[in-house]
């Protein structure tokens, strides 16, 4: 265990929506909301949308009916990754250790950064949280304490005040645990809190009060780790390297239902792309990938195929997935929506290469797809776009197709 360290927990406010706001700045000051697609669920809700009381969640033919004056806008999510990365690299440019949490929180290691900075830690969440408003357009709220779970109530408290930061230091940190309902701890939930305030503990507090013996028998060891960060020791360090996620997906529902062949090959084509850049971004080749179709019904099909050699590039893993998409489709059916998943993944570090193999192909394919990356970040989204040839099976995606004026 390492005591005394000072975490900060950088969290975007609605995130999504804020996201709009940057790319229009009309919207700010109004209602909007931002929703799953033209027949999806809100997802995000700006304050004056959370003001006129939509809920979280609520399909989106129910809030235009419910609050017809709230704008609602579909998610692009593609954006949203962008702004976030913008984010992510100032955070990273003001702390050596920072652990991206999700898409719009991270963890910033604050210990230290007063004698660099010449400022107190308050000063500090004030100093990131303006250089993020400025250079992004991203208004964030900023909680601080000693560990992880004290700087996320910190960062929850704050939400609440007028400058969205709070510090929960050895003055603070009794009164905001007595203050937090024991559900509304990071981690605990509603589910494991209706059996905590069965035992009687019905505050933060009063779970710190409990034996270690008590807690650990009936909650095991996560349940001690949650009662030595809320003392204020950080148990689970800070780590800034990129974890492997379990699968990587894309998908997403047309504006109009459809049974064109060409049409659904188009849409998978380009969530392979944005798969197979998220995959060359954490250094990764998937062994397994599996496409999914839904129907106008919602019939949903899904098959998938184990890879001979794991893969990371378009073309290599389009061919497998028109297979895919050939045996499940149906010219008599409508489709909403059709998606990629790709999982078992396997480190390029590690990676062997196969004595038989076409090892000089290989290389070949995988600088293609890194400068495809380059020039996405260069130039913006499909900048480059990838097609297939109209033959009958397979069909190849083995072309590029690059804007006139680059």
């Amino acid at each position: 265990m390492t005591s005394q360290k000072y975490i900060a927990l950088i969290d975007c406010d609605s995130f999504f929506v804020s996201c709009e706001r940057k790319l229009n700045p009309e919207l700010k000051g109004l209602p909007v909301c931002v929703v799953t697609g033209e027949r999806g669920c809100v997802v995000s809700r700006s304050r004056e949308a959370k003001t006129m009381g939509i809920p979280m969640g609520i399909p989106l033919f129910q809030a235009v009916e419910q609050f017809p004056e709230c704008i609602y806008i579909s998610a692009n999510h593609f954006h949203y990754k962008e702004i976030s990365r913008a984010v992510m690299q100032i955070l990273r440019n003001f702390s050596p250790n920072v652990q991206v949490y999700s898409i719009d929180e991270a963890f910033v290691d604050f210990t230290g950064l007063t004698k660099l900075h010449k400022n107190n830690y308050y000063k500090l969440a004030e100093q990131l949280q303006k250089q993020i408003l400025d250079e992004v357009d991203i208004p964030v709220t900023i909680g601080v304490s000693t560990s992880k779970t004290l700087a996320k109530l910190a960062s929850d408290k704050a939400k609440n005040s007028k400058n969205r930061i709070s510090l929960a230091g050895k003055q603070t940190r009794i009164k905001l645990l007595k203050q937090t309902k024991i559900q509304e701890v990071w981690g605990i939930g509603k589910r494991l809190g209706d059996k905590l305030r069965g035992y009687g503990i019905q505050t933060a507090y009063d779970y710190i009060q409990k034996e270690d013996e008590w807690i650990q028998k009936r909650f095991g060891k996560n349940g001690l780790t949650t009662k030595v960060e809320l003392g204020g020791i950080m148990v689970s360090p800070i780590s800034n390297e990129i974890e492997i996620p379990k699968s990587i997906s894309d998908t997403k529902s047309f504006l109009e239902f459809t049974s064109d062949i060409n049409f659904l090959r188009n849409e998978l084509s380009v969530h392979i792309h944005s798969c197979c850049k998220r995959l060359r971004a954490i250094d990764c080749k998937c062994g397994n990938i599996g496409v999914l179709l839904k129907t106008k019904d919602f019939k949903t099909y899904y098959e998938t195929i184990k890879l001979d050699v794991p893969l990371d590039f378009e073309f290599d893993i389009s061919k497998q997935a028109f297979l895919l998409l050939d045996k499940m489709y149906s010219s008599s059916v409508l489709y909403r929506s059709i998606g990629i998943v790709f999982d078992d993944f396997y480190l390029n570090a590690k990676e062997q290469l196969l004595l038989f193999d076409n090892n000089a192909k290989r290389e070949k394919n995988e600088k293609l797809g890194k400068s495809l990356d380059k020039l996405e970040a260069k130039f913006g989204r499909n900048i480059v776009k990838t097609g297939f040839t109209n033959e009958d099976v397979p069909y190849k995606a083995d072309f590029l197709t690059l804007p006139k004026d680059i």
